[in-house]
């Protein structure tokens, strides 16, 4: 049997699986990982420990499933993006990875902007979680490091070259360094106008192109695959909208995972305050981007509730204790900027808030407040979408581990007054690397023509008009609330810095 050997990092777990040309995965290995350095505006790891993580869940495969390991075609692996990997000449690791959370930039944002000509197209996007104001940040507070970089890839890239020798991208991954990296009208680009080296780019392909092939030599299992060639794909997002079939113009798309990611697909690129826009290939671009918030942030109140202890086996189970509890009738507003937010506001230094509580609240109200918190702030992301699109999603396909749960589909399609739609393969990640695996090998049918094959609907969730009223009004409240606490929140974000009137803690 011919198989594809696929893999899923994300923020939190590594999935890897065996996935047949029917798109049924036939065996599949997870390994979560919370050792990362990560704290307020601070997040990098040692890409070695993704290596590892790999190693080790392909060593399992192979083990537990000889025969089909035995028939691996090809090789594709997504992953988290939004994150820098530094490598030297010599494709050694310079330093840790940064992050998608990690907003250190922030102090140096005023001198890089300062630096880069205001028209050019991607100075507005330019803020602390732009992949250029990383560099520009290791170029001043690691000149060293800075001095040695050949090249910058992201992590699947870096799990890519490992395998293969060859450093490569794709151009959906690295769009934004790409265009800054492109000149603007007066001739420049943001590159060359921070006076830094375009050079450490590294080659571009498209996702269904092929990186290389896995060389010889490798330790353990992968000894074994030897000459299978590697897709180049692309990141986590862009897989996992695959994989839930919503690569098609007129879908749009929420992966609830650690963070959350919204957008919708289009064949009319637009544009819309805070909003990322990336083609996508075959003549459509997406109009979205992700969040800093997501399933991460149920994560944080069970931990804080003391139902879950930061397990991450237990946050289901937790979270269903909690909400089998009766509400109370007055709300509670959640804005769930915990550590800052990207999309649509790329402002490190928002803060969350609980807004309305009464003494009657307990456990299940704010497990609802932070449920509807995240889903506002979809909200506001569809609706500039919609609006800079000229129409209305026809549906939203919902994954990630925010769509396990019944009762946060039922909100999501509520507050977003959209059919939520759940599809019958939970691993989306790892079925859209397949797909796109099967299309490369293949050369016959589209990406839409296989996702239209392989990608199965689960459930579908109507919006209730009642309670999409309901919501209409809280959704107000919520932006009123946005609005008001934002000054304070830059105010306390300020505290370490002595902002407030020179006053520590």
């Amino acid at each position: 049997m011919s198989v594809v050997l696929v893999a899923d990092l994300g923020g939190t777990s590594l999935r890897v699986g065996l996935v047949d040309r029917t798109g049924t995965i036939l065996a599949a290995r997870t390994i979560s990982r919370r050792d990362e350095r990560d704290r307020l505006q601070v997040s990098e790891i040692d890409p070695h420990i993704w290596w590892k993580d790999f190693a080790d869940a392909v060593e399992a495969l192979a083990s537990a499933e000889p025969d089909e390991f035995s028939g691996i075609a090809a090789v594709a692996i997504s992953a988290v993006t939004r994150t820098q990997v530094f490598l030297g000449g010599d494709g050694q690791v310079l330093r840790p990875a940064i992050l998608w959370s990690d907003a250190r930039a922030e102090p140096l944002m005023q001198d890089l902007l300062s630096r880069c000509p205001p028209d050019h197209p991607e100075a507005g996007r330019l803020n602390a979680y732009h992949p250029l104001a990383r560099l520009w940040w290791l170029h001043w507070t690691e000149p060293e490091i800075a001095r040695a970089l050949a090249s910058v890839v992201e992590p699947k890239d870096f799990l890519n070259h490992k395998l293969t020798g060859a450093i490569t991208s794709d151009v959906v991954s690295m769009a934004r360094l790409e265009a800054a990296a492109t000149p603007g009208p007066d001739g420049r680009s943001l590159f060359s106008a921070a006076g830094l080296d375009r050079q450490v780019l590294p080659r571009l392909l498209q996702p269904t192109e092929i990186a290389g092939a896995v060389q010889p030599g490798l330790a353990g299992a992968f000894g074994r695959l030897a000459g299978v060639p590697v897709i180049a794909m692309a990141n986590d997002t862009w897989a996992s909208v695959v994989g839930l079939g919503a690569l098609r113009p007129g879908y749009a798309y929420d992966l609830c995972g650690t963070t959350e990611v919204l957008g919708i697909v289009s064949d009319r690129p637009a544009t819309a305050k805070g909003l990322l826009t990336v083609g996508w290939g075959d003549g459509i671009s997406q109009l979205g981007g992700p969040s800093q918030s997501g399933a991460d942030t149920l994560v944080w109140l069970l931990t804080l509730l003391g139902q879950a202890h930061a397990d991450p086996t237990r946050i289901g189970p937790a979270l269903e204790v909690v909400l089998a509890e009766p509400r109370d009738e007055a709300p509670v507003l959640f804005l769930p900027y915990l550590l800052g937010e990207r999309t649509p506001y790329w402002d490190p230094s928002l803060r969350g808030a609980l807004i309305g509580l009464n003494r009657r609240h307990r456990a299940v109200d704010l497990a609802h407040a932070v449920m509807e918190g995240v889903g506002f702030l979809s909200r506001v992301v569809l609706e500039r979408a919609e609006a800079a699109i000229g129409t209305a999603a026809s549906e939203v396909r919902f994954g990630g581990g925010g769509a396990s749960n019944a009762l946060w589909c039922r909100i999501k399609a509520d507050i977003l007054g959209r059919p939520v739609i759940v599809t019958a393969c939970s691993e989306h990640g790892l079925l859209g690397a397949a797909i796109v695996a099967w299309s490369a090998l293949e050369g016959g049918p589209s990406l839409a023509d296989a996702q239209e094959r392989l990608v199965r609907v689960a459930r579908r969730y109507e919006p209730d008009p009642g309670r999409r009223q309901r919501y209409d009004r809280l959704f107000a409240l919520y932006r009123q609330a946005e609005d008001a606490v934002r000054p304070i929140s830059h105010r306390l974000a300020g505290w370490d810095a002595g902002a407030l009137a020179g006053m520590k803690p």
